[in-house]
């Protein structure tokens, strides 16, 4: 791939069309991608529309980018489709737990990444919203997903009209383990986190932020105990209603 070493998010767009050929080819081939038992757990939704980019962006928190990328794709991970296969087939399925969400996110995980692989080779530009875990069930409303179909990942797709710095990646040794897992050290801390703490911008996201170090903005600002529990009791309750746990 020429593009790995290179890869960024993008979140400003050109006016430029992604066709509906290019869009298809590529999502086609994405299922290429490694899927439990070749059951391909995964469902894309693909918004066009303006106004249904705007009713799914305060499920995103209104980032922009939502609503001016020409392209927005949700992607469920989907055990709806292979139960009802079963059920015309005189086979009863059993899918209706978590392991099977697991197995089905992970299918419609790895079919993300290979969209993306493949967007990113032919030009396009890809932003990953993690915010769809945040508050699936807007999603699951707007999107009128059905039982056992849940949403894991969106991707904002168009052709880029920025061209951002690179962000910084820890090196290989910090999460390489060779035979068996090695708990790291407070040196180890210092070896792996310490080039990334010293970039000027990540320097001044501590200062403006009031803070002594890059994790207290981790912890304290970008992703607190506080939010992240009230965001998993959405993500569970949802499970719930999506019928993967009871």
């Amino acid at each position: 791939m020429k593009t790995i070493n290179t890869r960024r998010s993008i979140r400003k767009y050109s006016d430029k069309e992604v066709t509906d050929g290019l869009l298809n080819r590529l999502l086609a081939e994405a299922a290429r991608t490694q899927t439990m038992g070749n059951m391909q757990l995964y469902s894309v939704v693909v918004t066009r529309s303006q106004e249904m980019k705007e009713r799914l962006a305060p499920a995103h928190f209104n980032q922009p980018m939502v609503t001016e990328a020409p392209v927005v794709l949700t992607v469920c991970a989907d055990f709806n489709r292979a139960s009802r296969w079963c059920r015309c087939r005189k086979a009863e399925p059993g899918y209706d737990n978590f392991l099977s969400f697991i197995n089905a996110a992970t299918d419609a995980l790895l079919y993300t990444q290979t969209f993306c692989n493949l967007a990113e080779e032919e030009g396009l530009g890809l932003c990953f919203l993690g915010t769809t875990v945040y508050q699936p069930q807007q999603l699951i409303g707007i999107l009128g997903l059905p039982r056992l179909v849940m949403p894991v990942a969106t991707l904002t797709v168009g052709w880029p009209a920025e061209e951002p710095p690179l962000s910084d990646r820890l090196p290989l040794a910090s999460f390489v383990h060779g035979e068996t897992y090695h708990d790291y050290s407070p040196e180890d801390i210092d070896r792996y986190y310490g080039p990334k703490e010293a970039l000027e911008e990540n320097r001044e996201f501590v200062r403006i932020n009031n803070k002594e170090t890059l994790a207290q903005v981790f912890t304290d600002i970008r992703y607190t105990k506080k939010d992240n529990e009230a965001m998993s009791a959405g993500m569970m309750e949802a499970l719930r209603r999506q019928g993967f746990i009871e």
